[in-house]
């Protein structure tokens, strides 16, 4: 298993955009990809600007796929303009 910690910082007065366009981007990756387990937006309790993104994958090969699809690849573009700054990105490997 490997997972995947996004950590996200939204521009002020970015949240419901950034948060609208995040829920249908899980929604088709949670539909689509047999090799995702979890994939879910969380908010800070301490600082509202900033996001994380737990996710799940069965291995590497889903983990990659995620990345090649058209949807992941045109979230980008219309999350850009809600971004407060450049993703952190950590990735983790299971314990089996």
């Amino acid at each position: 298993m490997i997972g995947v910690i996004a950590t996200l910082k939204v521009a002020e007065g970015k949240n419901a955009e950034f948060e609208a366009i995040f829920t249908e981007l899980a929604k088709t990756v949670r539909a689509n990809e047999p090799g995702n387990i979890a994939y879910q937006l969380t908010k800070s309790r301490t600082d509202g600007q900033v996001y994380k993104v737990l996710e799940l994958y069965t291995d590497q090969d889903a983990l990659t796929a995620h990345g090649q699809t058209e949807y992941f690849k045109a979230a980008g573009p219309k999350m850009g303009p809600c971004m407060g700054g450049r993703p952190e990105i950590e990735y983790l490997d299971g314990i089996e």
